[in-house]
């Protein structure tokens, strides 16, 4: 068996009905839009963007000094782009998994495990400590081999965890079925490390107990540019302008304020889809009591997990790049995409054949050479950038936002002085070379899936390059 290439009709007619619109966005639990920013304010912290990040950062500042005024802008409104249509999955990872963290920056993962570990019980604490209601389930995640051929990778990732300290243990093909019934599953490993939660949820919550906390929140204000004036910095704003003494940018895939960044990321297209809530007999059908997240481990992959009313959320597979960093609205709608995953979903859960997806949608993830985030420090040390969470930042930018709070105050401390910090990735060359290479290299991950696994030379030789590229 092998994943389909093409949309089916059946997988068509499961998403050709479905609302074109992030599921989690779409629910009359959405707040009314903020005001937007107009005319000159004062600040000791401007935040520039209203995903996790930003409100992390917002958060934090303000429970670190009451009396710090903080003010977050967001050019369209709260959880809009990435914070609003991920999967929900909060791993307690901050290196975009054991792999890359082990191969990126082998010397600090003892301390990269344990951080990542205390972000988690952080998040969990906060949520409770702010009460926000976000559906959060300490499930684990369940990373699935789907082919025999990818058994190796897992038993590969459990022996590299066992010899850090950390258990995931390699579940065989019955203990594995056991847990998911799926004629897709042949082997897994259970990080137990990883909840899921209600993106959208969380975030709103975050911006709700940030305006408790103080914090001025301004929707449909995008910066123009920052711009410093003796030792403070100049936003410009739509309709106004904000005078700050720091600055953090936590912008994900747009542009970035600071040119020199542009480079270090690029928008790559993720697409998902909801289904409508299972029925209990389809629910029994598929087994899944668990309710872990699930992901397969193949050069591409899908991730999906079920949500508080027992809806599948299933996305992943194909990661488009389009030419010039092209982020525009028009590709959030790819009826193939849909179509595809609709049948992905099908060949994984045969169970479920007649079931119809309720939203359909598409966002861009801030891609960069390493995966994981990166940090940057301008004009002076006084604007602090974190962004290349690559699709992993739902827990990640926890610790990203705190991070960057140290590095803007100016502070030494254990996260600071990590390498992971205090590097960069490999940027992207300019085009047309960057459409050509990540093109070059999406096909070469199909042409892996097609032999079993086996990298060839165009992907050796880009992770030896650190331009190492996957879905």
């Amino acid at each position: 068996m092998s994943w389909a290439s093409e949309p089916t009709a059946r997988g068509t007619a499961m998403v050709a009905q479905a609302r074109p619109v992030p599921y989690w966005l779409d629910r009359p639990e959405r707040p009314e839009p903020r005001p937007r920013l107009t005319g000159a304010v004062s600040a000791d912290l401007l935040i520039v963007g209203g995903g996790f990040t930003g409100l992390w950062a917002a958060v934090q500042a303000a429970e670190q000094n009451p009396r710090r005024r903080v003010v977050l802008v967001e050019r369209d409104r709260i959880a809009e782009h990435a914070s609003g249509r991920n999967g929900g999955f909060c791993s307690a990872s901050i290196t975009h998994g054991l792999a890359n963290g082990l191969d990126r920056f082998p010397d600090e993962m003892p301390e990269l495990l344990r951080m990542g570990r205390q972000t988690l019980d952080d998040i969990e604490a906060a949520v409770e400590r702010l009460g926000i209601d976000a559906d959060l389930e300490r499930t684990g995640e369940l990373d699935i081999a789907n082919f025999d051929w990818q058994v190796a990778d897992l038993q590969e990732s459990s022996s590299q965890a066992a010899l850090l300290g950390i258990d995931l243990p390699l579940l065989p093909g019955p203990e594995a079925q056991e847990r998911v019934s799926s004629p897709m599953v042949v082997a897994a490993t259970l990080d137990r490390d990883v909840v899921m939660l209600d993106p959208a949820k969380l975030a709103w919550g975050l911006a709700a107990a940030a305006e408790r906390l103080g914090v001025q929140i301004f929707e449909h204000t995008e910066v123009a540019g920052l711009f410093s004036v003796g030792e403070r910095i100049r936003a410009s704003v739509s309709y106004g302008e904000v005078d700050a003494a720091a600055v953090i940018l936590a912008t994900s895939a747009s542009p970035s304020r600071i040119r020199r960044l542009r480079p270090y990321t690029v928008p790559v297209w993720d697409y998902a889809l909801m289904t409508e809530p299972l029925t209990p007999v389809q629910r029994a059908a598929i087994g899944w009591s668990g309710r872990e997240g699930l992901a397969d481990c193949g050069p591409r992959f899908h991730y999906f997990r079920l949500t508080a009313d027992d809806r599948i959320l299933f996305g992943g597979w194909d990661a488009l790049y389009h030419y010039g960093s092209d982020a525009g609205p028009r590709h959030e709608f790819e009826p193939g995409e849909f179509g595809l995953l609709g049948e992905h979903l099908l060949q994984f859960f045969p169970q479920l054949d007649g079931i119809r997806a309720t939203h359909t949608w598409g966002g861009v993830i801030d891609t960069c050479s390493r995966f994981c985030a990166f940090w940057d420090r301008a004009h002076e040390g006084r604007v602090v950038s974190v962004v290349g969470f690559t699709g992993l930042g739902v827990g990640a930018s926890h610790f990203g936002a705190r991070t960057a709070l140290d590095l803007v105050d100016g502070l030494d401390t254990e996260r600071t002085r990590l390498k992971m910090v205090r590097t960069k990735p490999v940027p992207f060359p300019p085009e047309p070379l960057r459409w050509i290479g990540i093109t070059a290299t999406r096909h070469q991950l199909a042409r892996s899936e097609r032999r079993e696994g086996k990298r060839g030379a165009w992907l050796t030789l880009m992770d030896k390059v650190g331009l190492g590229f996957d879905s």
